[in-house]
């Protein structure tokens, strides 16, 4: 081969490399736009696991003490105990 048909090759290569770089799977924007989703996601299972540990504690009052039951019937079902008088107050 010539050296001049080596230098094109070598071009030729050396821009197949760049467009893939620019344009291509695993570009510089794909990666960026991969980097923003993973963040995105770590958010949202960070923001699940705190969920899943109040779930957690919940479940376990529930199980040990009556304490949440009777807490859960006031404020949700605003329920009463006997001769208990109820005082609402809104501004």
């Amino acid at each position: 081969m010539s050296k001049r048909v080596v230098m094109v090759l070598l071009v030729f290569l050396l821009l197949v490399f760049q467009a893939q770089l620019w344009f291509g799977h695993g570009s510089l924007g794909h990666v960026t736009q991969m980097t923003k989703q993973l963040n995105g996601l770590n958010t949202t299972t960070a923001r699940l696991q705190t969920e899943n540990k109040q779930l957690k504690a919940e479940v376990e009052d529930l199980k040990t003490g009556m304490d949440m039951v009777e807490e859960k019937a006031r404020f949700e079902l605003g329920m009463l105990k006997p001769n208990e008088i109820l005082v609402q107050y809104t501004k």
